[in-house]
């Protein structure tokens, strides 16, 4: 399975394509996805779902991990990874791509089995699973391909496999 995680932005936007096949991960391709701060707002987000659709066509993933909006306090620049978020979901679903959200929590438990962990640990650890040699640079892109580990290890659940029997023999 090749998934793009996606860490959204309005500056920056970080993403990691990752293939997980047999409990294994390989990382393709990570990087960020940039808009100059000095154009209007409509043409970042332009730029953004563009250059969102050149990544789309050139790996193909075959789904999206994208972390949830989490807002600490500063609402004005939460308001604006908003706009950045909702022109990312737009691209994928004009791609076609199912689109799995997971919160900073959930990333942090499924990555380093913590949810509560150090950007650090995570970082770490996505280095470790990965078997890079240095942790993903700049950190939006390690954050993006911590989102795609996370989906992998989630899509392999029981309880995604539609396994609902409280006892099973699998």
């Amino acid at each position: 399975m090749r998934i793009l995680g996606i860490d959204p932005g309005i500056a920056t936007i970080g993403f990691g394509v990752l293939d997980y096949e047999n409990n294994n991960f390989s990382l393709v391709k990570c990087g960020v996805i940039t808009t100059p701060p000095h154009i209007s707002l409509s043409s970042r987000l332009d730029q953004i779902y563009n250059d969102l659709g050149d990544l789309i066509g050139a790996f193909k993933p075959d789904c999206v991990s994208v972390e949830e909006l989490f807002f600490n306090t500063n609402i004005t620049t939460g308001i604006s990874v908003a706009h950045g978020r909702g022109v990312i979901l737009l691209a994928c679903y004009k791609a076609n791509l199912t689109v799995y959200e997971y919160t900073p929590l959930q990333v942090k438990q499924s990555v380093a089995g913590y949810g509560r962990a150090e950007k650090k640990q995570v970082m770490e650890m996505v280095r470790r699973l990965c078997n890079l040699k240095t942790v993903p640079k700049p950190d939006d892109a390690a954050d993006a391909v911590a989102l795609a580990i996370c989906h992998a290890r989630s899509s392999t659940s029981l309880l995604q496999k539609g396994v609902s029997s409280e006892c099973s023999t699998i």
